[in-house]
């Protein structure tokens, strides 16, 4: 079966669907005119600290722009950023649009964490028959309502935190082209490897810009700082930095639970200006 797509539509089209597509795009694009930087941080796989990692970045990038930096919980099924960064809502809705929820250190935050009722699922109301058809549709939805009524403001760097897989990167590229590229995060192991190498090709494909790779449970960290032996086999993180020719920006060991064992403390010094060298 082949589909049109609504470019290719004849006649009068009574949902006006052009017009309404690219009045939301356009929507995007004025509200992120005052964001100077929009990085997606990805996987290929669940389970790798994506958004510990992406709440680590946003402190350490709040650290050299007080206020400036915004956070996207993209993975709408299982948000977990806000909670990571301790941002709690209400969100309050203006005549301009949303305000996003805040964290101690002023980050911005937006999360399906502050909409949906505590402990539920994120559920559609799509039409019974062929659900699987409405609900990529669906989501991208939502992704781009968090672009476009989210009254951003001036932002230095705007982090889209993605769910694990190789779609979610194109549906960010499509709603932002300019997208200042994506930062990927593995494990140690052989199979985080191949599935991040996938989203990184993908991405590649894209036309997206690599940044560069985080290794995240790279051996473990005690409450006293020392550093035990490894909890993984491999080195997923160097190996795929020398495959797609893009700079390991940090390979963080697993923090055992502790006092520092917070987001704050996730990438040392070295790691953070690894990191912040890559969002120039």
């Amino acid at each position: 079966m082949t589909l049109r797509t609504y470019r290719e539509l004849t006649g009068t089209d009574a949902s006006g669907i052009l017009e309404q597509v690219t009045a939301q795009r356009e929507r995007v694009r004025t509200r992120l005119a005052a964001v100077r930087r929009v990085v997606a941080v990805m996987s290929g796989k669940g389970g790798v600290g994506k958004s510990y990692l992406t709440a680590a970045i946003a402190r350490a990038a709040g650290e050299r722009w007080p206020g400036r930096v915004g956070v996207i919980d993209a993975d709408l099924k299982s948000p977990t950023v806000a909670r990571v960064l301790g941002a709690s809502g209400p969100l309050r809705l203006t005549d301009d649009g949303v305000e996003p929820a805040r964290d101690a250190a002023g980050i911005r935050v937006i999360s399906t964490e502050f909409l949906l009722p505590s402990g539920r699922p994120l559920g559609w109301r799509e039409p019974a028959a062929e659900q699987f058809v409405w609900r990529g549709a669906l989501e991208a939805g939502v992704l781009r309502e968090f672009l476009s009524d989210v009254i951003w403001g001036e932002l230095e760097l705007l982090l889209v935190d993605l769910p694990p897989g190789a779609d979610g990167v194109a549906d960010v590229t499509a709603l932002v082209p300019e997208l200042t590229g994506a930062i990927a995060i593995t494990i140690p192991t052989d199979e985080s490897e191949r599935s991040v190498a996938r989203a990184l090709a993908a991405a590649r494909d894209a036309g997206i810009p690599l940044l560069g790779v985080i290794e995240n449970m790279a051996g473990a960290r005690a409450p006293d700082g020392a550093v035990l032996g490894p909890l993984f086999a491999g080195d997923a993180g160097p190996k795929l930095a020398r495959a797609f020719d893009i700079p390991l920006l940090a390979r963080v060991p697993f923090a055992m639970p502790g006092p520092g064992a917070g987001a704050d403390s996730a990438l040392d010094a070295g790691a953070r200006a690894r990191v912040l060298g890559a969002l120039r």
